[in-house]
């Protein structure tokens, strides 16, 4: 599932499976508590219906580059 906020500032967020996830964690060699967070109360956390432990991908906009970030909902 993706989202897209009506506030041009938000970018894209996007839940992951957890082959994605898999595939993610094994590329870059870390686990799961190595990734950034992001709350389960955040407005686009609550959007994708995101629980404790998934990962949401976020597009944020670098120059005319779509760069992916990584973020792994905790409870908030």
């Amino acid at each position: 599932m993706t989202t897209k906020s009506d506030h041009e500032l938000v970018p894209v967020h996007e839940l992951m499976s957890e082959k994605e996830v898999k595939t993610l964690l094994d590329s870059m060699g870390m686990t799961l508590e190595g990734l950034p967070k992001i709350f389960d109360t955040d407005p686009q956390a609550v959007k994708l219906g995101a629980k404790t432990g998934q990962v949401i991908k976020i597009y944020r906009r670098e120059g005319k580059r779509e760069i992916p970030y990584y973020r792994v909902v905790v409870e908030g």
